[in-house]
C-alpha cells in the first residue's frame, strides 16, 4: 500500500529555485516527455518529471534528500524536447545549488558564494591577506633566516648563492603552508560531515520511496559500490550516453583529469620539501614538472571550451552566476598558475611574483569555498551515484 504522504509547500523554496536558474520551472505541465527522453535516467522512477512536480509543489525536503537530482548531468536532451520549454535540466541544476548550500555549514558562507554581491569579499579578504604574508616574507627574510638556520626542517629557507627566481622569496612557503594547510583540512571536516547527514538523507528518501527495500545502510556494500562507479566517473560514461551537449564530456574530462594531476605533482613537491628539504623551483626536465605543465595545459584548455559551451548555449538554456562564478575560478587557476611559470623562465621577476599572487587568490577561492559553490558537485554526484549502485537502480 502507497505510503500517505502530507504536502507542506514552501513558497520560498520555488523563489529560490526560479531565482538560481530554474525560471522556467512554471512552464511544465507533467507530460513525462522528459523522463522519456532523458538516456540516463534509471528505468525505477526515472527523473526529472517527478522532480519537475516536486518542485512546483515547493516540496523542499524530498528534494532536497533526494539522490535523483544529482544523477542528473543537464546534458540537455531534456530541454531540447521540452514541448513547452520547462527546461527540466535547468531545474534541476538550481535544486542543487540549493542542497549544496542546505548541507554546508557555515550556511552564510555558502550563502556568500552564491551571491555576486560578495564577490568582492570573497576575493578582497584573500588578497589582502597574501599581500600580508608578501610584507612579511619580504621584510622579516633575514631574521627568518637566523631564527631557522639551526632548525634542519627549516634550513631551506631562504633561497641563498646565485640569484634564482623562485616565488618562495616574497611569499614564504611556510606562511603559504600555513594557509592552505588548515584550509584544506577545515573543507575535508566541511565535506565530511555535509555528506553524512547526505547520504543518511537519500537512504532515508529511497527508503520511503520504495527505491530500495534496504532499511540499513551497509557501508561495505556502499564501499564496493563507489569501487565500480569511479571508472564510470573516470571514464565520463554518463556525459557520453547525452546528445545534445555530448561536446561537453571531454572539457569536463580535461578538467578532471588536470586536477588530479596537479594534485599528484603538489603532493609530490610537498614531500619533496618538507621530508628532502628540496625547494623549487624544479628543472623542465623533471618528469614531475612535466606532468604540472601538462595539466596546466589541460586545465586551461578544457575550462576555456568550458566556458565556450556556456556563451554558446542556445538562449532558452539559463547560464547563471553559479556557474560563471566556479567556470571563472577554475579559468583564472589555469591561466595564472602557467603565465607565472612563463614569467619566471623569461626572467620577469617581479611580474612573476605578481601573477603568482593573482593565482594564490585564486587558488584560495577554489579549494577554500569548495563545499559552497557548484564544484562541490564533484562529491555530491559522486556519492549520489554510489548510492544508485549501491540500490541497484539502472
Amino acid at each position: 500500500m502507497t505510503e500517505k504522504y502530507l504536502a507542506q509547500p514552501d513558497l520560498d523554496f520555488i523563489a529560490q529555485v526560479r531565482g538560481l536558474g530554474g525560471e522556467t520551472l512554471k512552464k511544465c505541465y507533467q507530460c513525462a516527455t522528459c523522463s522519456v527522453a532523458c538516456p540516463i535516467a534509471p528505468d525505477d522512477s526515472p527523473f526529472p518529471r517527478k522532480e519537475m512536480i516536486a518542485a512546483s509543489w515547493g516540496l523542499k525536503d524530498r528534494l532536497v534528500k533526494s539522490a535523483d537530482i544529482w544523477l542528473c548531468h543537464q546534458c540537455g536532451d531534456c530541454t531540447d524536447l521540452c514541448p513547452r520549454g520547462a527546461a527540466p535540466g535547468d531545474v534541476l541544476a538550481a535544486v542543487r545549488s540549493v542542497a549544496i548550500t542546505e548541507y554546508a555549514r557555515p550556511k552564510a558562507l555558502a550563502n556568500a558564494v552564491n551571491d555576486p554581491t560578495k564577490l568582492p569579499f570573497l576575493i578582497g579578504i584573500p588578497a589582502i591577506w597574501f599581500a600580508f604574508l608578501a610584507l612579511i616574507t619580504m621584510t622579516a627574510g633575514e631574521t627568518m633566516t637566523k631564527i631557522f638556520e639551526f632548525i634542519p626542517f627549516f634550513n631551506w629557507l631562504p633561497h641563498e648563492g646565485e640569484h634564482v627566481i623562485a616565488q618562495a622569496d616574497f611569499f614564504s612557503t611556510w606562511f603559504v603552508d600555513l594557509t592552505f594547510v588548515p584550509t584544506a583540512i577545515a573543507v575535508v571536516i566541511i565535506f565530511f560531515l555535509s555528506l553524512k547527514n547526505f547520504l543518511n538523507d537519500i537512504h532515508e528518501n529511497a527508503v520511503l520511496e520504495g527505491k530500495t527495500d534496504k532499511t540499513t545502510l551497509d557501508y561495505k556494500e556502499f564501499f564496493q559500490a563507489l569501487i565500480r562507479v569511479i571508472p564510470v566517473v573516470f571514464r565520463h560514461d554518463k556525459f557520453n550516453e547525452c546528445d545534445s551537449n555530448k561536446d561537453r564530456a571531454t572539457p569536463h574530462m580535461m578538467v578532471l583529469y588536470s586536477f588530479i594531476g596537479l594534485f599528484i605533482v603538489t603532493a609530490i613537491f610537498f614531500i619533496t620539501l618538507y621530508v628532502f628539504q628540496t625547494p623549487g623551483p624544479y628543472s623542465q626536465l623533471n618528469p614531475v614538472k612535466w606532468l604540472a605543465n601538462i595539466a596546466g595545459v589541460a586545465l586551461v584548455i578544457g575550462s576555456g571550451l568550458m566556458i565556450k559551451n556556456r556563451l554558446d548555449k542556445k538562449d532558452d538554456q539559463m547560464t547563471t552566476y553559479k556557474d560563471w562564478f566556479i567556470l571563472g575560478l577554475v579559468f583564472s587557476l589555469g591561466v595564472t598558475g602557467m603565465l607565472t611559470e612563463m614569467a619566471r623562465l623569461a626572467h620577469m621577476e617581479y611580474l612573476s611574483y605578481f601573477l603568482y599572487y593573482l593565482h594564490l587568490i585564486a587558488i584560495f577561492n577554489l579549494f577554500a569555498f569548495l563545499p559552497f559553490s557548484k564544484m562541490a558537485h564533484l562529491v555530491y554526484r559522486l556519492t549520489a551515484m554510489t548510492y544508485a549502485e549501491y540500490s541497484n537502480r539502472k
